[in-house]
């Protein structure tokens, strides 16, 4: 993590200008991510679905959602996106903040910029109003399983994800702001 600084790393929230590199990070994490057999319908679909330009424009001007870009020497590195008043029912808490995404690029793991993102979702969240944050991750992904409960998240349950018409097992991180 010594790198973290020499990055000139910069978190902030994001603005309508970063709708289209938000969108093909975000592509480009979730295919390395999740298609580690290659592409398929499902996957194809859910990742055009998700990470339109437009879906990004809709998430940014929502009231209840929070963007929260990295970037470095002009160049978005990740990104992390907070849905407030997002209760779960393994959780049972309406103050509950959900971190549905936390994505940094391949090739910046291991730079810091991960934890950085979280801890600054984490104070976003608390601003808001949360009392809680909470994630849920698929149990193929060891980095980000492994990930959370150094933060200080529990394991909270086994939920399911449904992708498109496939069932996929995941893992609920929970942490008290």
């Amino acid at each position: 993590m010594s790198d973290r600084n020499t990055l000139g790393l910069n978190i902030r929230n994001a603005t309508s200008a970063d709708e289209l590199s938000i969108a093909v990070l975000g592509m480009q994490v979730f295919l390395d991510t999740y298609a580690t057999e290659g592409i398929r319908d499902a996957l194809a679909r859910e990742v055009l679905e998700a990470f339109s330009p437009e879906k990004i424009s809709s998430l940014i001007a929502r009231p209840d959602t929070a963007l929260l870009v990295a970037q470095a020497r002009g160049h978005l590195l990740g990104f992390a996106q907070i849905a407030v008043r997002t209760d779960h029912p393994m959780i049972g808490d309406p103050d509950a903040a959900e971190l549905q995404r936390l994505y940094v690029q391949e090739r910046f793991t291991g730079h810091g910029i991960g934890w950085q993102l979280l801890e600054r979702a984490q104070v976003q969240a608390a601003s808001r109003g949360a009392s809680r944050l909470w994630a849920t991750v698929w149990t193929g992904n060891h980095r980000a399983m492994s990930f959370y409960p150094r933060q200080g998240y529990w394991h909270a349950g086994s939920p399911v994800y449904r992708l498109q018409d496939e069932v996929h097992e995941n893992a609920l991180f929970c942490k008290a702001l």
